[in-house]
């Protein structure tokens, strides 16, 4: 007579974290037991994933700019490092939600359209402008010093942005899939600490970069000391004064009246993230209610769409502030 197997036991936390970090990256990890308590897990974690991504990445293009790669192949570089971390699984979500609800057809129908392995107009179309509008921004940002940065700070907006797609009330579009899986599994209380964790963050790097204690272009002291935000890039090929190139427009609203000995008060580029991430996430909440409406619910696919319009939105307001 043969044993009955004993039952699966509970998810924990790490199973939501190693869920988290195989579903959203290309990092091998074992995934553990899984099930909607760890889907919960993971989403909430999602943007701790996506700032491992984004220091992979700022890392990168941090690499680029001291050999002296121009800002803009040097972002290409580094958007394509974004897109290899991730299999290219967010890309494929945006085109295919693009396909899906630019047929304009009934919700079942869209979804057939989605579950499709081909690309269809609407999905090149819009997978070549997000790119476009994620390359550009973030070698705008670059070309004022800030980029790493910039970067790091839209990869934890993407990632954000899975966390409050995933809230209590949300719906799944599908009864099986990943979709079904997360939605409606992250609480408000544990998505509002990690908002706010994810908001700081960046803040405070920019606060650091500001005040010249470190450089956002090259993983090295500045030595700068005037609380000016002034970046030394030191080319490989050259030494001396002959071989610097002075970023002194890299946070342009920094000054010793703002940041400095008793300013009492943070320079406004500080606000800079936070209205990025926001503007991000707000982004991300404009196309998840409309997928809720068009689809009935929330899929992979449309978590996918999410994280890089997040990402792009993220940026270009980036730019924007920075600029």
């Amino acid at each position: 007579m043969s044993e009955t197997p004993p039952p699966e036991r509970p998810s924990t936390f790490a199973d939501g974290v190693r869920l988290a970090i195989g579903t959203l990256s290309v990092f091998p990890v074992r995934p553990g037991v899984v099930d909607r308590r760890a889907g919960g897990i993971a989403m909430t974690v999602a943007p701790f994933v996506g700032a491992l991504i984004g220091a992979v990445a700022g890392a990168v293009l941090t690499v680029a700019l001291w050999l002296e790669i121009t800002p803009l192949l040097s972002s290409v570089l580094a958007v394509a490092t974004v897109a290899l971390l991730t299999r290219g699984l967010h890309l494929d979500g945006l085109a295919d939600l693009a396909d899906g609800l630019g047929s304009g057809r009934p919700a079942e129908q869209a979804l057939d359209i989605m579950k499709r392995s081909d690309i269809g107009p609407f999905g090149v179309v819009t997978l070549v402008f997000t790119l476009l509008a994620q390359v550009a921004a973030l070698s705008e940002v670059t070309a004022a010093g800030a980029g790493p940065i910039a970067l790091f700070t839209a990869c934890v907006a993407g990632r954000l942005a899975l966390t409050w797609a995933c809230r209590a009330g949300v719906p799944s579009a599908r009864p099986g899939g990943l979709g079904a899986m997360v939605a409606g599994t992250v609480r408000r209380g544990p998505a509002l600490a990690v908002t706010a964790l994810m908001l700081a963050l960046p803040a405070v790097l920019t606060l650091l970069a500001s005040i010249g204690a470190f450089s956002p272009v090259l993983p090295a002291f500045s030595g700068a000391s005037d609380g000016l935000g002034l970046f030394t890039y030191v080319s490989p090929g050259d030494s001396g004064a002959a071989g610097e190139v002075m970023l002194s427009e890299a946070y342009r609203t920094v000054d010793v009246a703002a940041v400095g000995p008793g300013s009492g008060r943070p320079s406004s580029s500080l606000w800079g993230p936070c209205v990025a991430v926001l503007a991000g996430l707000l982004a991300a909440w404009a196309l998840r209610r409309r997928a809720v409406r068009r689809l009935g619910g929330i899929t992979g696919d449309v978590l996918g769409a999410l994280v890089e319009i997040a990402m792009a939105t993220t940026l270009v307001v980036y730019a924007v502030t920075v600029g």
